[in-house]
């Protein structure tokens, strides 16, 4: 029966890994792809995480495996929220379809570009 177990969860991760894989492929933007990956990635690796916990049965194999899984579900959205912060203040730009932009007018415009120029040694 463990087994049974340890076999629908490692399935289970795989499945959500693929989702991940086929979502950075197919969705056509940065922030979509992002999205896909953060969301399903930490689903899956996360099931599979819990199938090595039970696999193994030992007290500390199923410490180390839920510690990394606490470490993944906590850093994964706040890893996606910066480097998504980050393309956005370097310019790129979402898709066509995308109809609302929550962040326009909320940044200057060239923010990166004033900073630099202020440090430049050439003024």
């Amino acid at each position: 029966m463990q087994m049974w177990l340890v076999y629908v969860l490692v399935l289970g991760g795989v499945f959500f890994l693929f989702i991940a894989a086929i979502g950075v492929v197919r969705m056509p933007d940065l922030y979509n792809r992002m999205h896909a990956t953060s969301k399903a990635g930490t689903l899956g690796v996360g099931l599979i995480l819990l199938a090595v916990a039970v696999f193994y049965q030992e007290l500390s194999v199923a410490a180390r495996a839920l510690s990394a899984l606490a470490f993944i579900i906590l850093t994964a959205p706040v890893a996606a929220h910066a480097l998504g912060r980050a393309a956005y203040l370097a310019g790129v730009k979402p898709c066509e379809e995308t109809y609302i932009d929550e962040l326009a007018g909320h940044y200057r415009a060239n923010h990166r570009l004033e900073s630099v120029e202020k440090k430049s040694p050439e003024s």
